[in-house]
């Protein structure tokens, strides 16, 4: 039987010596020689990986030959990410109708409170529906301001000085009963009777002499108000009484600037709105802020920094955050600063640039 050794060459027995002899190749066999050629011989295992190498050196010539393969299978893109939707643009706000103005005389008005009539008159010459009236009829003519708005809305304003002041309180509560809005309430040294201001109330102002015995009204807001509100005490001023408070040509002046702006001031958040309350100095003239607005204080501010930043005087910014006029600040903190109410800038127009021209042909 023929022996074949684990490695080597085989050998066989016969009756002569042992003959070994070395392994052949199988016919067809085929492997690469040193040069790169093809020689026969090499065994099965040879001829795989050599077989392995050509298809390889195929697949690169092929490809250096011809780019275009390549790019027959791009690489897979990552999908995009989902584009999120934008926001819808606000639409832009629609002026008011103009306001319907109730003005109010005090006690033995057409003595004492003539210049509700003289404001009337500055407010109907400015092209608004100004009426003045008694404050003695004062729930009759709440009724017909309601049933008037319930007809056509448009912005209630309602003055008063004095007893008048109180009568714009009570039309205020009248209107809060049936969800109506009050735009403006400005009380005039209004009397020391006069109510809370109600929720309804969008704007609540009051000019009053805290030492008076005919007015006096330090009227505040009711638990929860996010209104605007202001207070200016006016008592400093020695040559302001309750009898001619009301006849103030420069108080007239802001509250018909007021009143012509209201139409285009938008509805506003007034979450912000920090009220005011201002003891005016002597022979100071009272500037009628809405409210106050709180602002960051930056490295390097002062208070009289921050004060002319925002044009208003210095000890509107001590009296509003309890501070001495010289106080330190430090970054971070805020300031309560007064503000005005005003229409927002008219947007710039928008100019769209013609396109480039057209790059001439040659001829």
């Amino acid at each position: 039987m023929p022996h074949r050794s684990p490695a080597g060459p085989r050998c066989e027995r016969a009756p002569t010596p042992v003959r070994c002899v070395a392994p052949q190749n199988p016919p067809n066999r085929w492997s690469l020689s040193h040069g790169g050629g093809l020689r026969p011989g090499g065994g099965t295992a040879g001829l795989m990986i050599d077989l392995r190498r050509l298809v390889v050196l195929a697949a690169v010539a092929l490809l250096a030959l011809d780019p275009g393969i390549a790019a027959a299978s791009p690489a897979k893109s990552k999908p995009a990410a989902a584009a999120v939707p934008a926001a819808p643009p606000t639409p832009p706000f629609e002026p008011l109708p103009p306001p319907k103005i109730y003005l109010f005389r005090g006690a033995m008005g057409p003595i004492f409170s003539t210049g509700m009539d003289r404001l009337g008159e500055k407010l109907t010459q400015a092209g608004f529906s100004a009426d003045v009236y008694e404050f003695t009829i004062c729930r009759w003519i709440g009724d017909r301001a309601i049933s008037s708005y319930k007809e056509s809305p448009a912005p209630i304003v309602l003055i008063g000085h004095s007893m008048g002041g109180l009568c714009s309180i009570v039309i205020s509560e009248m209107a809060a009963k049936e969800n109506i809005p009050i735009s403006l309430v400005i009380a005039i040294d209004p009397a020391h009777a006069t109510g809370d201001v109600p929720l309804n109330v969008e704007r609540f102002i009051n000019i009053f002499l805290s030492d008076s015995v005919l007015g006096g009204g330090d009227v505040v807001a009711v638990p929860g108000f996010r209104g605007h509100y202001a207070s200016y005490d006016l008592k400093e001023n020695a040559r302001v009484s309750h009898i001619n408070i009301e006849k103030s040509d420069d108080i007239h002046r802001q509250i018909v600037a007021m009143v012509t702006q209201l139409p285009r001031i938008p509805p506003q958040s007034q979450a912000d709105a920090v009220p005011l309350r201002y003891l005016v100095p002597a022979d100071t003239l009272v500037e009628l802020w809405d409210s106050g607005v709180r602002v960051p204080v930056r490295r390097g501010d002062t208070m009289g920094s921050i004060a002319a930043a925002n044009r208003v005087p210095l000890w509107t910014l001590a009296q509003s955050n309890s501070l001495a006029e010289n106080a330190t600040l430090t970054p971070g903190q805020t300031i309560v600063v007064p503000r005005h109410l005003t229409p927002p800038e008219p947007a710039a127009a928008m100019v769209t640039p013609p396109p480039p021209a057209a790059p001439a042909r040659r001829k």
